[in-house]
């Protein structure tokens, strides 16, 4: 009787830790999938990062940084609903004039740079400082549009983060 207590103590050993394998191997195909996500985004967009500067001081289009603030700006908020993320994609799309896949690329590499600066807050600081670099004050009222369409998709009001975000941009396109 011990000997088949033990043959079945293994045997549901190996199962538990026949799962734990799979599990794990279909959370790395998801990063990797992720991952390719953001390269192929990244690609249509014509990005190309330069080795030994920060990923945000590689953008070359106006509308990488835009989208980049946008998803900075709705994290700033909380944790985003899905209600939210549609509407930083519809007002993407209307304020830059994209198409859905474009503005849902948009939205990747905003993540991806949002990640890169080490949270939203950095990253709405660092991303107006090169928008205003890439286009001058030009693309202010755009960004402007953005924030002003997620705020209403959170009820019209804006966390305090969202506040003091939209100083920042102020600051960074020299408005004052």
């Amino acid at each position: 009787m011990p000997f088949l207590i033990a043959l079945l103590g293994i045997a549901g050993a190996v199962i538990f830790w026949m799962y734990r394998a799979r599990d794990a191997a279909n959370a790395a195909s998801d990063l990797a999938d992720m991952a390719g996500d953001v390269v192929s985004a990244a690609r249509r967009f014509g990005f190309r990062r330069r080795y030994n500067t920060h990923p945000v001081d590689s953008i070359e289009d106006a509308d990488l940084a835009v989208g980049g603030l946008g998803v900075a700006f709705l994290q700033l908020g909380g944790t985003p609903t899905a209600e939210q993320r549609a509407a930083l994609l519809i007002s993407l799309q209307s304020q830059l004039g994209l198409d859905r896949e474009k503005a849902e690329e948009l939205d990747v590499l905003g993540q991806w740079f949002v990640n890169e600066c080490n949270g939203p807050a950095p990253a709405v600081s660092r991303l107006s400082k090169r928008l205003f670099k890439l286009s001058g004050a030009e693309q202010f009222e755009t960004v402007i549009g953005v924030a002003g369409d997620v705020g209403a998709a959170n009820g019209g009001e804006l966390s305090d983060q969202q506040r003091d975000a939209l100083g920042d941009i102020k600051n960074a396109f020299r408005i004052r």
